[in-house]
């Protein structure tokens, strides 16, 4: 069976792990490090060789037939690099090239981590059977993919679908890590929804906290997380006018705070349901948990005559 090695780079973890080409885990392989925004270069390139490592190790008598890695972006497909928001110390840096020094002659692969998770989602996920499809990462940051017509649309350089830099109206001016104001990421993400609280008197400190607040019923944390989620749900409600979509599968770990989130999603997406095309949309939670941009990345490797223009 065709064994992909995965890495999953993000605002604050990376991941690897060995992905079969029916989308399974291998067990043991799995391996993670933190990263987050203090973290130096040299920080976040020790930890992908750890990682990368620990999964190595765990592949005896299989052979690797390949490396998919899903980046928070930005990204540029055309030299491999990448320079994602959340992870200031790394602008256009060589993360293929970096990937292809502990992996010998072995292909490597790479997308935005958006369309990574997207491709997990239609390949062994939640919208199984769509067509046109948005992905969506509602974590550190707000990330997103799609897959139009069937296919993965990385776009011109490899970013379509970013959602998380869509603007967003009615909820103030805040400013977001991109340079821009009223972004969705500076208004719905984990940090950003836990700023807003605490701008309005919650004490807490932490999306976690955040979510155990909402569920014992306190008052501003449910605020906090109706308020993100129906800021959420007006992008989509723009986003499916824009590209008439079929489908939005939602992960990520903001995205896990309560039914609360997903009752504020789909408040906000109704409030485009003016046209029938739109009202249609099928929203979904994604049935990979975090799993999902592991299985994504490997699909890079497992599905080529799909994703055949990411190589590197």
């Amino acid at each position: 069976m065709a064994i992909a090695l995965a890495l999953d780079l993000g605002g604050t973890k990376v991941e690897s792990a060995l992905v079969d080409s029916e989308g399974q885990i291998l067990p043991g392989s799995r391996a993670r490090r933190l990263t987050g925004r203090d973290s130096t270069s040299e920080n976040l390139e020790d930890a992908v060789a750890a990682v990368l490592n620990d999964s190595l190790k765990s592949a005896h008598r299989v052979r690797i037939d390949g490396v998919g890695i899903g980046a928070a972006g930005p990204v540029n497909l055309d030299n491999g690099t990448v320079s994602p928001l959340n992870l200031p110390a790394w602008r256009e840096f060589p993360l293929v090239d970096h990937v292809r020094s502990f992996v010998d002659d072995l292909p490597v692969a790479m997308q935005m981590d958006g369309l990574c998770i997207t491709l997990a989602e239609t390949w062994k996920g939640a919208a199984r059977g769509f067509s046109n499809v948005l992905g969506m990462v509602i974590s550190t940051g707000i990330g997103g993919g799609l897959v139009i017509g069937g296919a993965p649309a990385p776009g011109a350089s490899g970013n379509a679908g970013h959602i998380g830099h869509v603007q967003v109206a009615g909820f103030g001016d805040p400013e977001c890590f991109c340079g821009g104001r009223a972004c969705l990421e500076a208004i719905a993400s984990g940090p950003s929804s836990v700023k807003w609280a605490q701008g309005q008197g919650w004490e807490g400190d932490s999306g976690e906290q955040l979510a155990l607040d909402a569920k014992a019923g306190i008052e501003l944390a449910l605020r906090a997380i109706e308020r993100a989620g129906r800021a959420i749900g007006l992008a989509i409600g723009s986003a499916s006018c824009l590209i008439d979509l079929d489908a939005v599968v939602i992960g990520g770990g903001f995205s896990r705070v309560g039914s609360r989130m997903f009752d504020a999603v789909r408040k906000g997406l109704n409030e485009h349901d003016g046209f029938e095309f739109s009202s249609r949309l099928q929203l979904l939670e994604t049935s990979l948990g975090d799993a999902g941009p592991l299985i994504g990345a490997a699909a890079l490797i497992h599905l080529p005559n799909l994703v055949a223009e990411s190589k590197h």
